[in-house]
């Protein structure tokens, strides 16, 4: 099978039998009111159709409660992703979400260097539901959805370059769908015209910091999550400090 027609639920199976005891590697932050984990790429946030286990299905176990998924991040992909623990919890997230007041930075490798190392991004994107994909232009069309997000150059190597990213609009694989739109999309990212695969079907896009007001006492919180082991991503992580 031809590895750009895969769907990403089909990629990377690391996390396919992975023990919940394991799990407890990957808490970045836990509280009365909130759980939020750093996954690693090939593990579904949610159950899919691949029946494989899910971060959310693994972190109930770890949590040994019932937790509430606020947002999502692509499977092939990494980083934080938190869960609220109880209803109150969930509705302020929630509403935090719909507001847009949560800050949400990506880290993305790419091959080409863009031509100016800090820009805003603006596409109309239009879900291919069927192809479980995202296509991003430059013209509004009815059923589009405007997606922006800001970039800047952090860092680049003899074959690649690190995008920190902001993302302003939370559209399906709009990060992915935007980068492809100029040409540039994340390694390993086949499904949007990257030449080759990881060789364990991740790509290289990490949701790398997550702000928030707390629930209850309303303090501004910031999840930070390491990208994962990885030659490329660990000659980039010098260039990770604040």
């Amino acid at each position: 099978m031809n590895p750009a027609t895969n769907n990403e639920e089909s990629q990377n199976k690391s996390g396919e039998d992975q023990p919940a005891s394991n799990i407890g590697d990957w808490v970045i932050y836990k509280n009365n009111q909130l759980i939020a984990f750093n996954k690693p790429p090939g593990i579904p946030v949610q159950a899919d159709k691949t029946g494989d286990k899910s971060l959310h299905q693994l972190a109930e176990i770890y949590s040994k409660s019932k937790l509430y998924l606020i947002h999502r991040i692509d499977r092939p992909a990494s980083g934080v992703v938190v869960f609220a623990k109880n209803k109150k919890a969930i509705g302020s997230l929630t509403d935090q979400f719909k507001e847009r007041t949560v800050r949400k930075t990506y880290l993305a490798v790419v091959k080409n260097k863009p031509p100016e190392e800090e820009f805003t991004l603006r596409h109309f994107l239009i879900k291919n539901q069927k192809a479980n994909k995202s296509e991003a232009l430059e013209e509004e069309l009815p059923s589009s959805k405007v997606a922006e997000l800001k970039f800047q150059l952090k860092g680049s190597s003899d074959n690649y370059h690190l995008l920190e990213m902001e993302l302003l609009t939370g559209r399906h694989h709009q990060i992915r769908a935007q980068l492809a739109a100029i040409e540039n999309p994340v390694k390993g990212d086949v499904k949007y015209g990257f030449r080759r695969s990881n060789k364990d079907r991740s790509i290289h896009l990490h949701a790398w910091k997550l702000s928030f007001k707390h629930p209850i006492s309303k303090e501004l919180e910031t999840l930070v999550a390491d990208p994962p082991p990885d030659p490329v991503w660990d000659f980039f992580r010098d260039k990770l400090a604040d």
